[in-house]
């Protein structure tokens, strides 16, 4: 069977078409779009007119590549931004009305981690007891897990983009700003620190999205595209991370392996990223190159043993 995944992230649209069976997934297209559409006033829960419109403008075109491909099953799911929004509700009936066939189904951030858990086991990274990390532009996820079960999970609303627009007002970040974020971090995430006490995650795996911008900086023979997973050293992440904070815009522009998108939210996810390290004491990293999407497509696979 074939089947497409939507992922409206509140940074970037992704779409995904695999062929699907009871023992494979095997992605035949996929693309991505920036659409930004977590874009000027996440915080205040509103997707801006701009935002709205590249958002459907993109669904259009999907629909058209979903078409193409003779599909016979999409899903098209929708994060943070949508479930937060107060006109989500309306993003999501343009889109059916100007779609037809596409009906986007708004997940709570419960089903967005089983999701990332899925996508995450299926590369194979999970050893030991560890810890997912889902950074996303409104929302991260954290699940506690081994390979056999999911432990523990959470979705929080300390996306990249909700941090940004809140506290990120310097360039390069100045220590107010970053105390700003760690001081928020400490009061959002005290039942995550509960939770690594008590389980004792050894190993910390990125899902994706800035741990492929991560991996990629660090690991500069290897092709990411091509990879489920890879492990990325400790001491090297660390004078990444140095470095991408204590930069300016202009030197993070000129930075190889660093995309558009993720100029300024890199340094963001950087902050977040060591803040949880030293909250968990972890001292291993890997990424995992699957994490939602693909984990909607594993879910449709066994759905199909």
């Amino acid at each position: 069977m074939k089947a497409a995944v939507i992922d409206l992230g509140t940074n970037t649209f992704h779409l995904i078409i695999a062929e699907i069976s009871a023992t494979n997934v095997q992605i035949i297209y996929k693309t991505n779009v920036p659409v930004r559409l977590g874009q000027g006033r996440i915080n205040e829960n509103i997707i801006i007119p701009e935002a709205f419109e590249r958002g459907v403008e993109t669904l259009k075109n999907f629909k058209q590549k979903i078409d193409k491909y003779q599909v016979q099953q999409t899903l098209a799911i929708a994060t943070s931004a949508v479930r937060s929004a107060a006109n989500g509700s309306d993003f999501v009936d343009a889109a059916k009305k100007k779609n037809a066939g596409i009906t986007i189904d708004v997940i709570d951030g419960d089903k967005e981690a089983e999701y990332i858990y899925s996508g995450v086991k299926a590369t194979g990274a999970i050893n030991g007891t560890s810890l997912i990390m889902d950074i996303g532009g409104g929302s991260t996820e954290f699940i506690i897990c081994n390979d056999k079960e999911l432990l523990w999970k959470k979705s929080y609303n300390i996306g990249a983009a909700r941090l940004m627009q809140a506290y990120f007002h310097s360039d390069p970040i100045s220590e107010l700003d970053k105390s700003a974020i760690i001081n928020h971090l400490n009061n959002e995430l005290t039942d995550l620190k509960e939770a690594c006490t008590l389980y004792k995650p050894d190993h910390l795996i990125g899902s994706a999205g800035a741990f492929e911008t991560f991996a990629s900086m660090i690991l500069k023979e290897t092709h990411i595209e091509n990879i489920k997973s890879a492990p990325i050293e400790f001491t090297a992440y660390n004078s990444l991370s140095e470095k991408l904070i204590t930069s300016t815009h202009a030197a993070r522009q000129n930075m190889p392996d660093l995309i558009k998108l993720r100029v300024d939210m890199i340094v963001i996810a950087a902050i977040l990223t060591n803040h949880i390290l030293s909250l968990s004491e972890i001292k291993q990293i890997s990424l995992s190159t699957y994490d939602l999407k693909m984990g909607v497509l594993y879910s449709l696979s066994e759905l199909k043993s």
